[in-house]
């Protein structure tokens, strides 16, 4: 455990030597939350409720979708896929800590500096700009932090997984931008999933992206609480569970198949 909290900690020092690049994509945050914070609202100017939000509901939700996106990573980005594929992964290998493990301590040292310096600060921006709501109790913030933690393992986990493909790929990045499409589109991240039609809907809850974005928005707002959320965060926890199995399982086989290249 020392080592995986000393690897977080030199990610996060790592993503601190960048702090201009961090101003530039708070600024950028800021810019389209506005612009779509301007949709939401026209999408609200005819009726009060739309999927279950209130417009007030649904400004909060667009703000923390901005504050969320470099947290869990919404746009992927596999650098373990890059290590498959330029042989790093050699190295890897021979260390002495479990790889996967070792790139979540990794990616949660990331997610805590862009939690800082990407996530709250457009967040409190809108919140001076609109109105916004927040959790009402110790409990649902509590519930929204173990949320918002799950939420970086799935979205870490579900990258991965996909990165894993490089050991059978000569470029694994066709596959890449397909699971940036569909994380991107059934997270909620574009627009709530409440927001689609039934069939789209139902294809979306039996996915593990609606975790990534969705549940801890919905726990934030207040769209999801008491048993609801409880339920909510033991679907996350469910999903972090099965991810983490498959990607063992998944580079196990990967390995082995590096080793019979290798020769």
């Amino acid at each position: 455990m020392h080592r995986h909290w000393n690897i977080a900690r030199g990610e996060f020092r790592k993503y601190s030597s960048y702090q201009v690049a961090a101003l530039a994509g708070l600024f950028t945050n800021v810019v389209f939350g506005l612009l779509r914070s301007a949709v939401m609202t026209a999408v609200f100017a005819e009726r009060p409720v739309v999927g279950g939000f209130s417009q007030v509901q649904s400004l909060t939700y667009v703000w923390l979708t901005q504050g969320l996106m470099t947290v869990v990573q919404i746009y992927g980005s596999s650098e373990f896929a890059q290590r498959i594929q330029s042989g790093d992964i050699v190295t890897d290998l021979q260390r002495p800590i479990d790889p996967q493990l070792m790139y979540l301590a990794a990616d949660y040292g990331r997610a805590a500096y862009h939690t800082l310096y990407r996530g709250i600060p457009p967040v409190a921006i809108g919140a001076l700009v609109f109105d916004l709501v927040c959790p009402g109790s110790a409990a649902m913030w509590a519930a929204f932090a173990a949320s918002l933690v799950l939420a970086v393992a799935i979205g870490f986990l579900f990258r991965f997984l996909y990165g894993l493909t490089a050991f059978w790929l000569l470029d694994p990045r066709g596959v890449a931008l397909v699971a940036v499409i569909l994380t991107n589109l059934f997270s909620g991240f574009v627009v709530p999933v409440s927001f689609f039609p039934g069939w789209m809907h139902a294809i979306a809850v039996a996915t593990p992206f609606p975790g990534m974005v969705q549940t801890p928005i919905e726990i934030f707002t207040g769209a999801a609480q008491g048993w609801e959320a409880v339920q909510r965060l033991a679907t996350q926890l469910a999903w972090a569970v099965g991810l983490l199995a498959c990607g063992r399982i998944v580079y196990a086989r990967g390995r082995r198949r590096l080793v019979v290249q290798g020769g």
